[in-house]
């Protein structure tokens, strides 16, 4: 066999992004200015700019990104540059609509003057509860309302006295009867000086005692005298509703004028033609209703359910007295009331729900009118009734306010607000995942978020970008007064944002992670007692902030250390292989070694993805094994029929597999069974594979180098062991400074490969063989034992399958 013994390696400095600490232009952070600006945002800014600049229908915007990226904080900064500049929006008023009570009239008027016309109202109905007593107490108004009483009952008196005079003068008088609850005036005969009843003179008449003839004509006396008695009351009726319309023409010519000087007054402060029809309706109104006013009706006016005064009332939706410039809502709890208003109700005193124009609630959406709001979309969506409402709002730009029960049908009936136009900008943050799902599946969210500003979770490493995180660390420690950074943790902090990156050319904007790890420093530096913050507390805080969510992660390797997973990491096996895996926990993951079995046989059914057939491989897995067996059929099977049965596991996997990175892996195992060529268990293996033989990158290489690192580490370093990468992610290497110094002494190897080839001579120690023009391999390389397989295998297919041939067609 061709043995091969010398492999590329990486070296020390390939394998971590190191920044000199001396060239920091300071030597602390105390030198640093506080960071004002938005970080490695360029194309989200420009986005952002351009949705705030057009002030058209449907500008409204929809900001993406991982959280952390500082999205919230990029909206606010921009927000608070241009709120000074723009106009102060109206306020918004609903007065009552005196013709239709149920639809409240909506006023707008200036910013401060909605306060102002509220006010103005409070004063005229209290001025008017307070002077027209007053004035109805005066000794001008009783004295002239007396004197219109009396005149009027001396009237009735006189025709009183008339009748009084003529009936006496027939023999008779006149009685106050009770019927009921009412009293009658009635006509009675006198005889004897005295009163007396009919009844009883037909008593008389029965005994004798009185004349029938005198009784009769009495009788005919009383008929006459009685018709005479309802024409009298019919006069002294018409004088005392008489005696009504003079006093309330009194009350009017003394009362009205107050009135109409008071809303004078208030008309002249406002040049509105929906104020002053408004207040020509109050002044008419308040005119019918003098008698609200009136002492005697005080105790009546307590004891209504609802207070008479209120349609005089002003409610103030949206207050704008103390804004300066367009106003700025972070709705943090977009549920609907919240967004949309409401119109409350309140239990009177005698225990029923009551609701009028001044139940009526402006939401944050009405708050925002003329400027910005700013919504979280997930929580919008998952809030009933918000988005469909939302919408209808946007597209039409206008909102209505209405009780949110009545949407399920179960409120009472209340009053419908005037609709109210609103030009508002809104802007939704949320993730790409909510962003594509509204746009592919709601036709209406192209037209009303027209403008897209995506957030990046990484931006270029540069002078600047250093600079730029030096003074993001200066916000941070002056903000939470916390210890100054030396250029030693500053450089150990941008090295631990170049990891999380995942790229040595790229640094992190999530921002919020690095703040932690800054916070979490300073703890360990006032733990230790450091003046300020250096590289060693940078570090410890990470170590800690790993440590606190490994618990996984130490169940495993322990596992690994008792051999209950069976992991190898001296000797040889043929068909055997250390895969790198990633457990992900959330924004937690780890790598750690998986056993790669590959066994091989004669057959057609190709090769069998073990984990697919058990139903514990996803899709991007099922893709790697297929693209395997084209790479097999393109390199092998060429000049001979593919006739091979394989089959693939991940040994002691029972939670599911997913992604091709283990392609690669699952290729070694299976030309190491083909050719009966042992793979070396020190080493584990990363990488997808094309089917041209092609090694390519994939994702947490530094991971899972990390996790069968630490398994030999466990199982006791040799200096032999090591792991294959593809060779495209050198640039993504940010490897621990432990791993990188064992690499340094010889203790651990990093092998970077671009093909198959490359990778299978690093684990067999022998050549791969290069092929010839006329298809076949080198001699005495792994290529040439596994065509050589393949053929025999192929032979071996038709021998089997060539006499049940011959004994079909005997048959037939």
């Amino acid at each position: 066999m061709k043995l091969i013994s010398h492999f590329k390696e990486l070296p020390k400095d390939k394998l971590y992004r190191k920044i000199e600490p001396d060239s920091l232009p300071f030597e602390t952070t105390d030198s640093c200015k506080k960071c004002d600006e938005i970080i490695g945002q360029k194309r989200a800014l420009k986005a952002i700019q351009t949705g705030l600049d057009i002030k058209s229908r449907g500008y409204n915007i929809f900001i993406t990104g991982m959280v952390g990226t500082g999205r919230t904080t990029t909206i606010k900064k921009f927000l608070d540059k241009i709120e000074k500049t723009k106009a102060t929006p109206d306020d918004v008023l609903y007065v009552h609509n005196f013709k239709s009570p149920d639809e409240p009239t909506l006023i707008m008027l200036s910013a401060g003057k909605g306060k102002l016309f509220r006010e103005d109202m409070n004063n005229l109905i209290n001025v008017l509860k307070r002077d027209i007593p007053e004035l109805l107490k005066s000794q001008f108004y009783t004295d002239k309302r007396n004197s219109i009483v009396e005149s009027q009952q001396k009237k009735q008196k006189k025709i009183l006295q008339q009748f009084e005079h003529e009936v006496s003068k027939e023999g008779f008088t006149v009685i106050q009867v009770q019927v009921g609850t009412f009293v009658k005036p009635d006509l009675v005969p006198v005889i004897d000086k005295k009163p007396t009843s009919f009844d009883k003179l037909a008593q008389l008449v029965k005994e004798h005692k009185f004349s029938k003839q005198e009784f009769n004509a009495l009788k005919k006396k009383y008929e006459a005298l009685t018709e005479k008695l309802e024409d009298v009351f019919a006069e002294l009726k018409d004088i005392e509703e008489e005696t009504h319309q003079k006093l309330k023409e009194w009350d009017q010519k003394s009362i009205i004028p107050v009135i109409k000087e008071l809303v004078s007054k208030v008309r002249g402060k406002y040049k509105s033609t929906k104020i002053e029809k408004y207040l020509n309706q109050v002044e008419e109104d308040l005119t019918e209703h003098m008698d609200l006013f009136k002492s005697q009706k005080i105790q009546q006016r307590e004891k209504l359910p609802m207070d008479p005064f209120v349609k005089y009332r002003v409610n103030l939706l949206v207050n704008n007295s103390d804004l300066e410039g367009a106003p700025i809502i972070m709705e943090k709890n977009p549920n609907y009331v919240n967004l949309f208003g409401s119109i409350e109700s309140s239990m009177n005193r005698f225990g029923m729900l009551q609701t009028d124009f001044t139940k009526i609630k402006a939401g944050s959406l009405l708050k925002a009118n003329g400027g910005y709001i700013v919504i979280s979309a997930l929580d919008a969506l998952l809030e009933p009734g918000v988005w469909p409402s939302l919408k209808r709002t946007l597209k039409h730009q206008t909102l209505q306010i209405q009780n949110y029960a009545s949407l399920y049908l179960f409120s009472a009936k209340g009053p419908k607000p005037e609709p109210i136009e609103i030009n508002v900008k809104v802007i939704f943050i949320g993730d790409s995942f909510i962003y594509d799902l509204l746009y592919y599946q709601d036709v209406d969210f192209k037209k009303i978020f027209k403008i897209k500003a995506e957030f990046d979770s990484e931006t270029k490493l540069s002078k600047k970008t250093i600079q730029d995180y030096s003074d993001f660390a200066k916000k941070i420690i002056e903000e939470d007064q916390l210890k100054p950074m030396d250029k030693y943790g500053m450089a150990a902090l941008i090295e631990q944002c170049i990891r999380m990156a995942g790229r040595q050319k790229k640094v992190t904007t999530r921002f919020h992670h690095v703040a932690d790890i800054i916070r979490e420093a300073n703890y360990w530096a006032k733990r230790s007692r450091a003046p300020m913050v250096s590289r060693k507390h940078i570090e410890k805080a990470v170590e800690e902030r790993f440590e606190r969510v490994s618990l996984i992660e130490d169940k495993i390797q322990e596992m690994i250390d008792e051999g209950t997973l069976m992991i190898d990491t001296t000797g040889s096996e043929v068909g055997q292989v250390n895969g790198l895996s990633v457990y992900r926990l959330g924004q937690f993951y780890f790598g750690k070694p998986t056993r790669i079995t590959a066994t091989t046989a004669v057959g057609r059914a190709g090769v069998i993805n073990i984990e697919r057939e058990a139903d514990l491989s996803g899709r991007t897995h099922n893709k790697g094994v297929l693209i395997l067996s084209g790479y097999l059929r393109n390199k092998y099977a060429k000049d001979k029929p593919f006739a091979l049965s394989a089959s693939l596991a991940f040994e002691q996997s029972y939670s599911g597999v997913d992604g091709d990175s283990a392609s690669s892996t699952e290729a070694y195992a299976l030309l190491s069974s083909l050719s009966n060529i042992p793979l070396r268990q020190d080493i584990a293996v990363t990488g997808s594979l094309n089917q041209k033989g092609e090694v390519q990158p994939i994702g947490a290489v530094n991971e899972k180098i990390e996790g069968f690192y630490d398994v030999c580490k466990s199982k006791r370093l040799t200096g032999k062991q090591g792991v294959i990468i593809p060779e495209a992610n050198i640039k993504n290497l940010m490897l621990r400074r432990d791993l990188v110094n064992a690499v340094d002494k010889g203790k651990f190897h990093i092998y970077p490969v671009k093909t198959i080839d490359d990778g299978i001579e690093i684990l067999t120690g022998i050549k791969a063989g290069r092929q010839k023009s006329d298809g076949s391999f080198e001699p005495d390389t792994v290529n040439d034992r596994v065509d050589k397989e393949l053929k025999r295998l192929a032979k071996s297919w038709k021998q089997f399958s060539a006499p049940q041939k011959k004994e079909k067609n005997k048959k037939t």
